[in-house]
């Protein structure tokens, strides 16, 4: 599901650069707030925590859809890392993208599908969007890889527990079976972004001070 708006130019008055968002592209609002919220210990919000899965098959295209839109998300996220020339995290949010798609592949190899058999807009989410796709206002135009990973973190764990209330609340043992061996699956990717986020350098804690802002104009 595309969250891309309008964008808008990025000027400076100081000898530094700020590119230009290219047409089409997620644009970060560059203001000067607060760190992104610790989105690991966030329990509001964007949940998306349900949804209406009848059969194996439906389970299935559920499981494929949430891997395809964060897989849209996170690449939108890193073009809008780009754009204001935060290239280490845009290339962290690419590779994240890269591994959300090759789980949305990998579903479609195994059921057999030559086709995306749905997209955001045709499963049926209790919330906006699905639980593993990031939230934009999570976004700072200065943010650090250790940020970008506490997002990355935060979405596995809604998907750990999407397919965690999906095995206890659903009737059908195909989606029973399916969604136990996906809350493995997405629990393993919780421990692996966990073991990612010990190995990064943690932000000083003025990380996102910068005494010449970009200033946002049509």
């Amino acid at each position: 599901m595309s969250t891309k708006k309008s964008s808008k130019k990025v000027s400076k008055s100081s000898g530094k650069t700020r590119a230009k968002p290219a047409a089409k592209k997620t644009a970060v609002k560059a203001k000067r707030t607060a760190a992104p919220k610790r989105v690991a210990a966030k329990a509001a919000g964007k949940t998306a925590a349900k949804a209406v899965v009848k059969s194996a098959a439906e389970f299935m295209a559920h499981a494929y859809a949430m891997e395809a839109e964060a897989a849209e998300r996170y690449a939108e996220f890193a073009d809008s890392m780009e754009v204001h020339n935060n290239r280490e995290v845009a290339e962290l949010f690419r590779k994240l993208s890269r591994i959300e798609q090759r789980h949305a592949d990998q579903i479609m190899e195994q059921m057999g599908w030559k086709q995306s058999p749905a997209t955001a807009a045709d499963v049926r989410w209790e919330g906006a969007e699905g639980p593993e796709t990031a939230d934009p206002t999570e976004l700072h135009y200065l943010m650090q890889p250790y940020h970008a990973l506490q997002i990355a973190l935060h979405n596995e764990k809604r998907a750990r527990d999407f397919f965690a209330h999906l095995a206890k609340a659903t009737k059908d043992v195909g989606v029973r079976q399916g969604a136990l061996e996906m809350e493995e699956e997405e629990a393993e990717h919780v421990r692996l972004i966990e073991e990612w986020l010990k190995r990064t350098p943690k932000p000083d804690a003025n990380w996102q001070a910068d005494p010449d802002p970009p200033v946002l104009s049509d």
